[in-house]
């Protein structure tokens, strides 16, 4: 009990807990449950590692999970357009190792390659006073400051460093996961990194300035590892907090997840169809004001668009609906229903579709499952469940919930597998 009283008091502490603490983890007499997140949140003496619920193939329940930790560093691959070397994690690390030391792992790895090869640098303004001119005399500061020292010059001028915002980003990551990584190869890359960034200014994780990172030709290659790093300081989908020796969590918002996975495979799918994806767009208000001022905005999950005609609205839900022999309504929530309702009117689209992840309990197939007719109108609101356990049929079983109405003749060859999503 006591080391669950230590795990729920760092969940309470992340801002994902919301006012009452309680947002995190619901912490009862006879244990703990996830409410809608997965991660991991470590305290003295003990880790709680929460994983998504997705029926994978395997033997064991070592295995199962080995499997599930692997499907879901696949989706945050996906969502953050990261490339995956396959072979970069055994079947026995995946078993092994938690999500977090994994993620590490994939970090430090990527980030050693890459400081190898050379740390990026760029030319940064300074003012200096110094015995001899280097490129700008400061007039202001050397005819007042220095009016009456003048041995010394007021200079500005540019020098190449390596200590910009990208590189104090890449430390500040470094720093954080050395405080939690256990295994020991992660400790020791760690270390190495810690070395090679020791010139680089220490800059608190709130106050880094990730709108100065300028990414181009030149450094590019850094783009995945700006993604990483955003992950696990908590700028991408979900929120980490530390408090020294009393704990540390990364937890990921697995809606917001599902959602831009959701969004980014389908946009793979539509790839070569004259529809295009549009996630969190929209941005219709439901009601006006007199004087025109729009009130209650819209933001539909994902609108897949002609031209400007919206042909369909997906609503992605992370969780379970109910085989239709079990609840006619498969456990849809009324307020979906109505929020769908609104997506129709407002932007025209007689094409309403709620995405589900697939589970094992479901009779039919991954797909459409249920279509009903919109009262006194020609829409109608779709229930659908993509499988996520095989990745590789992630695209066609999109390219299904969209094919009804929407590809006219094309072939479902057309649409690529996602087996080389790594």
């Amino acid at each position: 009990m006591a080391a669950a009283d230590r795990i729920a008091a760092v969940a309470a502490a992340s801002p994902l807990a919301g006012r009452d603490g309680g947002g995190v983890l619901e912490h009862g007499r006879k244990g703990l449950r996830a409410r809608g997140v997965v991660g991991v949140i470590a305290t003295q003496g003990c880790a709680l590692e929460i994983l998504p619920k997705i029926d994978v193939a395997g033997g064991s329940d070592i295995e199962t999970t080995g499997n599930i930790r692997q499907r879901l560093v696949h989706m945050l691959a996906v969502a953050l357009d990261l490339k995956i070397d396959a072979g970069q994690v055994t079947a026995l690390d995946w078993q092994r190792e938690t999500l977090l030391e994994i993620l590490i792992r994939l970090f430090s790895e990527k980030l050693v390659d890459a400081v190898r090869q050379g740390m990026p640098r760029r030319y940064v303004e300074h003012a200096d006073d110094l015995p001899t001119l280097r490129g700008r005399l400061n007039v202001t500061r050397q005819f007042t400051a220095l009016a009456v020292e003048p041995s010394r010059l007021a200079c500005r001028f540019d020098a190449l460093t390596p200590d910009i915002a990208l590189n104090r980003i890449m430390k500040a990551a470094v720093t954080r996961l050395s405080r939690i990584a256990r295994t020991t190869d992660n400790q020791r890359r760690l270390r190495e990194l810690a070395f090679a960034y020791a010139d680089i200014a220490d800059v608190p994780v709130s106050a880094l300035r990730w709108d100065e990172v300028t990414l181009d030709r030149t450094n590019a290659r850094w783009r995945e590892l700006l993604s990483l790093a955003r992950l696990l300081l908590g700028e991408r989908f979900q929120t980490t907090s530390a408090g020294g020796s009393d704990g540390f969590s990364v937890l990921f918002e697995m809606n917001t997840l599902f959602e831009e996975y959701v969004a980014r495979m389908l946009k793979r799918a539509l790839a070569d169809t004259d529809l295009r994806v549009v996630s969190q767009g929209g941005r219709l208000y439901c009601l006006e004001t007199d004087d025109r001022r729009g009130l209650f905005q819209t933001r539909p999950d994902i609108l897949v668009k002609r031209g400007d005609e919206v042909v369909q609205v997906i609503d992605t839900k992370w969780k379970r609906i109910a085989a239709r022999i079990d609840d006619p309504k498969q456990g849809v929530s009324q307020a979906d229903v109505y929020q769908m309702m609104a997506y129709s009117r407002l932007y025209r689209c007689g094409r309403l579709t709620l995405l589900y992840p697939h589970h094992r309990a479901l009779s039919e197939d991954p797909g459409i499952h249920t279509a009903h007719r919109i009262t006194d109108d020609e829409g109608r609101l779709e229930t659908a469940t993509i499988d996520l356990a095989e990745g590789g049929r992630v695209n066609a079983n999109l390219a299904l919930i969209c094919s009804h109405s929407q590809f006219n003749g094309i072939s479902l060859s057309q649409f690529p597998s996602n087996h080389d999503v790594w």
